[in-house]
């Protein structure tokens, strides 16, 4: 398995204070959202909300999300650009994943630890083979563990998260590691030729 990766400079840590919870992606019963307001609310720090709506969703996020909407404590802002994630992220105290289904990889969270931003995500799919308990987040199981895990965010160093993602996630490393499949499935396929040549030759 080759983990996905991201431009190294893409997105990089901003110097502004860190103020608020991030939710960023999409709104979908899956990703959560109605979790991650829930934990918001409970530690008592504004959730700013920069996420799509599918048009397979609008029901849900008028029916389930919108009335929970109470700024400036919890905060839709919508979709954001590649250009605004930086200081979005960076102005994050972290990023909320409250996954509800067994997410197969996740760009959100990397694009989180590029800007050096903790991350308090379920234990589902692939977040513990992205999320480094204790070192880049906290994978819990529940809200209430996030909001136990959201009380231990200052033992974790911004500059090691983003150190984690440019050994981890670069889409430099990805491509290093694609080739040295490519590679390897070039030399099998050469040495089953000269396999198949050399048995021929002794029919």
């Amino acid at each position: 398995t080759i983990p996905h990766g991201l431009p190294e400079r893409l997105l990089t840590p901003q110097s502004v204070r860190p103020g608020y919870f991030a939710f960023l992606g999409r709104i979908s019963p899956e990703k959560g959202v109605d979790r991650a307001i829930w934990i918001a609310q409970r530690c008592g720090v504004p959730l700013k909300i920069a996420a799509k709506i599918d048009a397979v969703d609008r029901d849900y996020f008028q029916a389930e999300i919108r009335k929970r909407l109470t700024p400036p404590d919890i905060e839709y802002i919508g979709e954001i650009s590649d250009g605004e994630k930086s200081t979005f992220l960076s102005g994050a105290i972290a990023l909320l994943a409250p996954i509800a289904w067994p997410e197969p990889f996740g760009l959100a969270l990397i694009e989180a630890m590029a800007c050096g931003t903790p991350i308090i995500a379920f234990n589902r799919g692939a977040i513990p083979e992205i999320v480094e308990d204790g070192v880049t987040g906290f994978v819990v199981k529940d809200e209430r563990e996030a909001i136990a895990a959201a009380k231990r965010l200052s033992q974790l160093c911004r500059v090691t998260i983003r150190r984690r993602f440019e050994e981890r996630f670069t889409a430099r490393r990805m491509a290093r590691e694609y080739v040295v499949v490519y590679r390897s499935l070039i030399e099998f396929e050469l040495m089953r030729t000269r396999q198949a040549v050399v048995g021929a030759s002794f029919r």
